[in-house]
């Protein structure tokens, strides 16, 4: 008799500490691996999820050629090269794993892309200019300190700014970055959070228009338009317009019921474990069905000559079948859920920073003891939160969310915010030993604590404590690619912030930004002690020895732990592309917000 399957006796390509979770599932990176589903499904292929996809790709699929359709030569005429736009769609709008390879095979092309790109968006944003106009009369009442109050460390108003160019340039692409943010990440989870039927292009206009429309009632109430010239308003609109994709999600799901069961019918065989085969329910045998139905058989007299359905169902008591009612909720939309907590925690990171700066800057000038306290207790802050995310996220199969790329990019934004703060920071130290102070306590807790906390006796005693169920290979790696992706953080906000302070110090925004000023007439600096020159040169120098700390505590742990940091950061990008557009878009959004804190706005009145 012939067998039904053959078989033969190898190895798996890749293991589980090798093949990326992706929220529900985990698949090895590549072409997508299923396609859409039927009418009223709105679930992403198995891989990952992506805006845009091709027939012309589809049918790549299998050829060899990664889905391009010009047998792997790289260029539609075949002569070598790709046309711009299929680079920008193979790196940044669908990432194919071969071209991001390609791109991050060289070491300034990567440090551009993922460093430097970021960066001068963000500086590219700030610098647009204003349309501007004089302030009446002395003006800033509600800014001055003409009643008393002490002047904000980020200074008063000194001109009107157009509303509407705020709204549409300034604040719209403030906004998009955010909703591009929402959605990459949505991506990396395999889950679409638009309805088929409208499609991510309508829905997220759809948002998007609601966002820029809802203030301008508020402009045109005089009462209500002072309002607007408080950046926390503005903050938290933004707060809740990033919420609306991840309610649209939950609405989706239990609207089809997801949380109660799946919808696919049964196969015959599954049927026999269920009570749809006793009760003769072949229309509706889903597990929903199955657990709000009653086994009718068990309501009627056994007659073995008597049909397995009863004709008088709906005679049945409507509580009969109460008691053997089960609420059963799928893993997978437990698994949304704690998903859906990690995007709270994010957030709540954003408006907890936001507060944490204003506190600071109403309250200069400070000694450098008050700046070290305000320092490490927001590093604390971001500290417990990203702690708390990474444990929701998971690290093993079977954990909540259990998603390797999805704690990459919640890791990297939560550095980045930690990080954007105390460069806004660095604009108001007023001593070369204030900047000396923090950085010799980073570099310290850089070098020496950080090799010590991926010692195994560390991991051992983690374990001890129930604060960590890893093993140490896998604690391990999870150690390195916080050290790499500490690495772009710094860059990436140095880079932002020095481009950030020469082209508002200079340029055409230099009012709407007087934290960047440095002329004396800021909050607290009476006596001219934020200095540019020396915040400039300062900051340079820092970046400096950041970047030789970051080299040393690599050569550390190559010596130490026979492990490289850098070298397997940049192999989680090539493994999982789609992890490059993510952290883009993480990096521009997170540098826009430092940035969004800092402007004072006042609106010409219409």
């Amino acid at each position: 008799m012939p067998p039904l399957f053959s078989f033969s006796e190898g190895r798996e390509p890749a293991g589980p500490d090798s093949t990326p979770l992706l929220g529900r599932f985990r698949a090895v990176p590549g072409p997508s691996l299923g396609k859409k589903k039927s009418k009223g499904e709105f679930f992403g292929s198995v891989g990952y999820g992506s805006l845009f996809r091709s027939r012309s790709e589809e049918e790549g699929v299998g050829r060899g050629d990664g889905g391009r359709g010009d047998g792997g030569r790289g260029g539609a005429e075949g002569d070598g090269g790709w046309k711009l736009w299929e680079g920008v769609r193979d790196v940044w709008v669908q990432p194919k794993g071969e071209v991001v390879g390609w791109v991050l095979g060289w070491w300034i092309a990567r440090w551009v892309v993922v460093v430097g790109l970021p960066a001068g968006i963000a500086v590219a944003w700030c610098a647009i200019p204003f349309p501007q106009y004089a302030l009446p009369g002395n003006g800033g009442e509600e800014d001055g300190d003409a009643d008393g109050h002490r002047v904000p460390g980020h200074g008063q108003a000194r001109v009107l700014v157009n509303f509407w160019f705020f709204l549409f340039v300034y604040y719209g692409f403030y906004n998009f970055t955010a909703l591009m943010w929402i959605t990459k990440v949505f991506n990396i989870y395999s889950l679409n959070w638009w309805p088929q039927s409208l499609g991510f292009p309508l829905t997220v206009s759809t948002i998007a228009a609601l966002s820029i429309a809802a203030p301008i009632p508020l402009y045109y109430i005089p009462t209500a338009r002072a309002y607007l010239h408080y950046n926390t308003v503005w903050i938290l609109w933004t707060f809740i317009t990033m919420a609306m994709p991840v309610a649209v999600a939950f609405a989706i799901l239990t609207s089809h019921e997801r949380h109660l069961s799946l919808r696919n019918s049964l196969s015959d065989t599954q049927r026999l474990f269920t009570t749809s085969w006793w009760a003769g329910d072949v229309e509706s045998d889903t597990l929903a069905r199955r657990d709000r139905r009653r086994p009718q058989a068990l309501l009627a007299n056994f007659d073995p000559d008597a049909p397995l359905a009863i004709d008088n169902a709906e005679a049945m008591p409507p509580r009969a079948g109460l008691g053997m009612r089960k609420l059963w909720i799928p893993a997978s939309f437990v698994r949304f859920m704690w998903f859906c907590a990690t995007l709270s925690i994010a957030l709540l990171a954003y408006v907890l920073g936001e507060t944490y700066a204003e506190i600071y800057l109403r309250t200069l000038p400070h000694d450098s003891m008050e700046t070290i306290v305000y320092v490490y207790s927001w590093v604390v802050t971001i500290h417990l939160l990203d702690g708390l995310t990474g444990w929701i996220l998971g690290s093993d199969d079977g954990e909540r969310v259990s998603s390797y790329p999805l704690g990459w990019v919640f890791k990297l934004y939560f550095s980045l915010t930690y990080q954007t703060y105390v460069r806004a920071l660095y604009a108001r130290l007023r001593s070369p030993q204030q900047f000396m102070l923090l950085q010799l306590l980073s570099s310290t807790t850089l070098i020496i604590i950080h090799p010590l906390t991926m010692s195994s006796t560390y991991h051992s005693l983690l374990g001890l404590l129930r604060l960590n169920t890893q093993s140490y290979t896998t604690y391990a790696r999870f150690c390195r690619r916080t050290l790499f992706i500490r690495s772009l953080a710094e860059n990436a906000s140095m880079a932002a912030f020095l481009g950030q302070i020469l082209v508002l110090h200079y340029g055409a925004n230099r009012d709407a930004y007087p934290y960047f000023a440095f002329d004396g007439a800021e909050g607290g600096d009476a006596e001219g002690l934020y200095d540019f020159d020396r915040t400039l040169w300062l900051a340079a120098v820092t970046w400096g020895c950041e970047i030789v700390a970051a080299w040393v505590v690599r050569r550390v742990v190559k010596g130490l732990f026979g492990k490289e940091v850098a070298g397997e950061g940049w192999r989680d990008l090539r493994r999982w592309p789609e992890l490059l557009p993510t952290s883009a878009v993480v990096m521009v959004h997170v540098l826009q917000n430092m940035l969004f804190g800092i402007i004072r706005i006042r609106f010409k009145e219409p």
